[in-house]
Parts: structure tokens; C-alpha cells; sequence
């Protein structure tokens, strides 16, 4: 059996990973992946409905994954720690080895695209 800590461990690992599971907040993390975006451009970048990336927003702030900047009458989002990137960056090396693995895999849902 694990240790607490170690459990604890991987449920907050779990909880991270859920969180970057759906595919809207995934498209909202590539897109500040090149920098800060307010939410018309967040919305742009994602083709997803303005009420729907603010709600997918306010979940990813409240877990420390973006952050919000205000500019004048505009707030500005961006990655919430720059390993963000690496993490997602991590993931697109290893889907390049493992893409027909994993698009192969029926044990999740399959992607739309």
C-alpha cells in the first residue's frame, strides 16, 4: 500500500491531469501558449463561445494554471507558470512517438479531430 503522502500525491495528480483532460481548456492553454490573450482573442484562437471559455477561464485560475493581468479595460490571460508550456510541449514530443498508440487506445473516448 502507498504512503498517505504518496496517495495524496497522486490524487493531486489525478486532479491536474482531469483538469487538462477536456479538450476546451486544452485549446485555451495552446492558445496562450503564445502569449497573453484577452477573451475576444482567446475566443478567436479557439472558436469556442465566449461564455464557455470564461467558464473554462475562471476553472483554470482557480487552480493556478493561468492568471489574469488587467490592462486598462481588458484582462489579459496567460499560463500560469511557464512549465505549463514545457508540460504541454512534453506532450506534443511524446504524442509524436506514441500518436498511433494512443489514437488506437479504447479505453478513453476518442478525440473529435
Amino acid at each position: 500500500m502507498l504512503a498517505d503522502t504518496s496517495l495524496h500525491t497522486l490524487y493531486l495528480q489525478a486532479k491536474l491531469f482531469r483538469g487538462l483532460a477536456d479538450p476546451s481548456r486544452l485549446a485555451i492553454l495552446e492558445a496562450l501558449r503564445r502569449g497573453p490573450l484577452h477573451v475576444s482573442a482567446i475566443v478567436a484562437a479557439t472558436g469556442l463561445s465566449q461564455p464557455n471559455v470564461s467558464n473554462h477561464l475562471r476553472c483554470l485560475s482557480e487552480c493556478g494554471l493561468v492568471r489574469a493581468e488587467t490592462r486598462g479595460r481588458f484582462v489579459h490571460y496567460q499560463l500560469g507558470d511557464e512549465r505549463i508550456e514545457q508540460l504541454l510541449r512534453l506532450a506534443d514530443e511524446l504524442l509524436a512517438d506514441t500518436a498511433c498508440g494512443v489514437r488506437a487506445c479504447g479505453n478513453y473516448q476518442r478525440a473529435s479531430r
